[in-house]
């Protein structure tokens, strides 16, 4: 291990980008502890500790990807959601939008730009939404727990509408989310690993020591009454979560290998001789991407619902979207599929490939350069990707499942078998490949044991 550190080290381009990017994520981090002015943090968190039903559960949920952020009432307490869904938007947009798929195509980089701008606005009309519910319904919880708004800011009304505190709130809320959306694409250029997933994911490992806390408290260690979870049940806990783990690196790093052969060909004065190789089609080519764009993709409308209330329609939402619900488990499996295709289909380039291999000489045995090697590198991708699809869809779905059959409380079976967990290793694996990556360009033996990573 200290000689992996040591070669990483000795790398200062690699090195200059993991401080940038450390340094990055502390402030993200230092965000998630400064509240909205005129909130009191603490008699939030501890309202949000005792709220109880579906929306407690959701909020847990909404909680583990800020970091905690979003039950103290925090200037990040919107987290990347908000920039996460504008993106899965704009995507899909580009998907359907002819114009613009025909500019991204004659000129990759102003139509590149173009997107990204559509994106931070599209993320600030999305915060200014959610800041605002958010701010309705810290009024409702004042009126529960009085002390959460301060009096002050409460005072300063027009026509009956605490307009200041409302103004504070959206500004506040919808600066931060900005604020971390910038933040992820400074990593993005220039630090390593992607930024969005890296703030998710220090989101989800502050909240350790929390689920190790609830672990404890439901054993009930201080008391001789039996607790609500036993050691038996922290075994399996244990089980899924080590299986889970392994089951996410098999599945990412697994790929199939299409061989390839190489005809003769003249280099100069000479006839290079042909030989053998393989190209490695990734089982599941879009990596945990699929579950983050889900989870942000349902727990957003399900927030609103809550943040709303019951008696309408957004709040009927808001219960059907609760975590654990069967609608909410379904639509899940539903959307890591979807966008497991979406997100191979727009990354996956078998044209490209077919043309290149045909430029190099290489060709697959039995099939045909050109556009036969483009439909058959498509069609083998399709079948692979649905098993990809299925896998990451089972190890999403299945260990909360688990956790309600063993009467596992959401938050713990979420983060040590589920969502959360699965981003977690998704997340780490891709940095690790990037840091792999510049080693090896400065011909180093890499990061890994024996410098291999399986699946390179």
């Amino acid at each position: 291990m200290f000689q992996d550190i040591q070669r990483v080290a000795q790398v200062p381009e690699l090195r200059a980008k993991i401080l940038f990017t450390l340094l990055m994520l502390v402030v993200c981090r230092i965000g998630g502890f400064i509240p909205v002015p005129g909130i009191n943090s603490e008699i939030a968190l501890s309202y949000f500790k005792h709220a109880t039903g579906g929306g407690q559960n959701l909020f847990q949920m909404v909680d583990i990807f800020s970091g905690g952020a979003f039950s103290q009432m925090t200037v990040t307490a919107l987290g990347v959601g908000p920039s996460i869904l504008a993106s899965i938007i704009m995507q899909l947009l580009t998907a359907v939008w002819p114009s613009l798929q025909r500019e991204i195509k004659e000129n990759q980089e102003q139509g590149r730009r173009k997107v990204t701008k559509y994106s931070r606005l599209l993320t600030l009309v999305l915060s200014v939404v959610q800041s605002a519910l958010f701010a309705k319904y810290a009024l409702g919880m004042n009126i529960t727990s009085p002390g959460i708004i301060a009096g002050e800011l409460l005072d300063v009304q027009m026509f009956g509408f605490p307009w200041l505190f409302y103004l504070i709130t959206i500004s506040t809320m919808t600066t931060g989310t900005v604020f971390l959306m910038w933040i992820g694409e400074q990593i993005t250029e220039k630090g390593i690993g992607n930024g969005m997933s890296l703030i998710i994911t220090v989101g989800i490992l502050s909240s350790i020591p929390t689920a190790f806390g609830m672990i404890f408290q439901q054993l009930n260690l201080d008391s001789q009454e039996p607790g609500q979870m036993n050691f038996t049940t922290i075994l399996v806990l244990a089980a899924v979560f080590v299986s889970v783990t392994i089951a996410t690196i098999m599945i990412i790093q697994g790929h199939r290998r299409i061989p390839l052969q190489y005809a003769r060909r003249v280099v100069g004065r000479k006839e290079v001789q042909g030989g053998n190789s393989y190209l490695p089609l990734k089982v599941n080519y879009a990596g945990v991407i699929p579950v983050i764009f889900a989870s942000s993709l349902l727990m957003f409308p399900a927030t609103l619902g809550t943040f709303v209330g019951q008696g309408n329609f957004l709040g009927q939402i808001g219960v059907w979207l609760s975590p654990g619900s069967t609608l909410s488990s379904i639509l899940f499996v539903v959307l890591i599929i979807l966008f497991t295709y979406f997100w191979t289909a727009t990354q996956f380039r078998p044209d490209q490939i077919a043309s290149d291999m045909k430029k190099n000489g290489a060709f697959i045995p039995g099939v045909r350069q050109g556009k036969p090697t483009q439909d058959y590198l498509e069609s083998t991708m399709t079948r692979i990707t649905l098993i990809g699809a299925l896998s990451l869809a089972l190890l999403a779905v299945l260990p909360n499942i688990i956790g309600k059959f063993l009467g596992v409380p959401h938050t713990i079976s979420y983060f040590f078998g589920g969502t959360a967990l699965l981003i977690l290793v998704g997340v780490v694996l891709d940095t690790m490949k990037q840091v792999e990556s510049h080693l090896l360009m400065k011909r180093y033996d890499g990061f890994m044991k024996r410098g291999t990573m399986r699946g390179r």
